[in-house]
């Protein structure tokens, strides 16, 4: 065989094995990168997985994303959305579980629903009605400061209630998730006081004062908290703030600087501004 050949062979069977080499060789950057978010919630978790688009110098709204047809709220896989417990969405129970979250944009209102498949992913030319858990219709809200990576978030968080965002170009899109634990969380206070338990006064003290039910019995729980722990400066604050919903200025004072002495032995800067700043709405009470 002459070089000639021998050098064709050698060159020919390098070429096939390049391109017969494992793809998964090659890792680059995704277009759109997959985030999960999670968000403790009433007594569980919200968690989202999603992938994350970019503007990249498009029109969004009304072009990339077309008005009046159903998108699957991110790119690649099924944007889905696990609730750890049953919630209401906009005011529409909605029960524990994983689905998949779709919607129509349109200028002035959004549908959003939630989907069983949450393989469906973008072939929504197989989109089902039948196949919707919840449809609700929402309005968008104009953001002053552009969004280049589409987000989902959640903001105003309180015990009971959240606010889901989805955030893209210049538009922002918000939804109302409520949980009912009250009467969850206050059988659980009721047993988690019982004699043969280690008793959170604290916890349970704490709940009563944000949620204002009985102070009267959140102050006398307080008062069991510290006397676990009298060094416990958060626990005696907090006996300052449920005084001070009480009215009894005079005594919030007092117990408000017996906590800042106990923060400034324990070298706590946040809990010393604290009481400061107690001490001085309750005396503009008094006054």
């Amino acid at each position: 065989m002459s070089m000639k050949k021998k050098t064709l062979i050698i060159w020919a069977t390098g070429l096939v094995f390049a391109f017969t080499a494992p793809a998964q060789q090659l890792k680059i950057p995704v277009a759109s990168p997959l985030q999960t978010i999670k968000q403790n919630f009433g007594l569980s978790d919200i968690t989202i997985e999603y992938s994350r688009p970019g503007v990249k110098g498009r029109i969004i709204y009304g072009d990339v994303v077309p008005f009046g047809k159903v998108w699957r709220t991110g790119a690649n896989a099924s944007t889905k959305i696990t609730f750890g417990e049953d919630v209401k969405l906009e005011g529409n129970a909605v029960i524990a579980g994983t689905y998949a979250i779709y919607t129509v944009p349109n200028k002035d209102s959004w549908d959003v629903m939630l989907y069983k498949d949450v393989t469906l992913a973008g072939n929504v030319a197989n989109y089902k009605t039948e196949n919707e858990v919840l449809r609700v219709k929402v309005k968008p809200t104009a953001l002053t400061v552009k969004v280049e990576t589409f987000t989902i978030d959640f903001s105003d968080i309180t015990a009971n209630s959240l606010k889901l965002l989805l955030l893209w170009e210049n538009t922002s899109v918000a939804l109302n998730i409520t949980v009912d634990e009250d009467a969850a969380i206050m059988k659980n206070i009721e047993s988690a006081l019982s004699p043969d338990d280690k008793r959170p006064y604290f916890q349970a003290a704490s709940y009563y004062y944000d949620n204002d039910k009985d102070l009267n019995k959140a102050l006398e729980w307080v008062n069991k908290a510290i006397e676990q722990n009298p060094k416990a400066f958060f626990a005696v604050h907090l006996k300052a703030k449920i005084q001070m919903k009480l009215k009894d200025y005079t005594a919030a004072i007092a117990t408000a600087e017996q906590s800042m002495a106990l923060a400034e032995e324990a070298k706590s800067d946040d809990y010393i501004k604290l009481n400061e700043k107690l001490i001085a709405e309750a005396k503009g009470k008094k006054k």
